[in-house]
């Protein structure tokens, strides 16, 4: 038995948001909407799809969104044009503190609170960490 893949990740926004937050994720982010299931289609939210992951956003009553540093992460392949886009729709962009060898990344929140990671993988930074590497082991050796 061995897990297989992650099918969907769900986040959640309170009522008051619900409008703008149907916006962020289809206008926005340009997420494709997917139909729900009969017994859920009538609920508040949406289901979204991006390759094989699922994104459902759903209403939460108190979902102290703000106060968490959980987050699920967008890649891109153009952070900075990514960037931009986001900034053109008024999104506030909140600058890597920790940053990653290999990765370039940002943090944003949607209007529900919740905290996402948009971020770019750079070959030649990890190549170039891996190379480091080895030639620090094999001249310590």
């Amino acid at each position: 038995m061995t897990l297989k893949a992650v099918h969907h990740i769900q986040v959640t926004y309170p009522l008051e948001v619900e409008d703008v937050m149907l916006s962020f994720y289809s206008k926005v982010l340009g997420l494709t909407e997917i139909p729900r299931p009969e017994i859920v289609k009538n609920d508040s939210g949406a289901w979204y799809k991006l390759g094989d992951i699922e994104l459902h956003i759903s209403i939460e009553k108190n979902a102290h969104n703000q106060a968490s540093r959980r987050h699920y992460c967008f890649q891109v392949d153009n952070l900075n044009a990514f960037e931009e886009h986001l900034k053109g729709h008024g999104v506030e962009i909140i600058p890597d503190q920790r940053p990653i060898p290999g990765c370039v990344r940002f943090f944003l929140r949607d209007p529900g609170g919740n905290r996402i990671e948009i971020a770019e993988l750079v070959k030649s930074t990890f190549v170039q960490l891996q190379t480091e590497e080895l030639l620090l082991h094999i001249s310590v050796n």
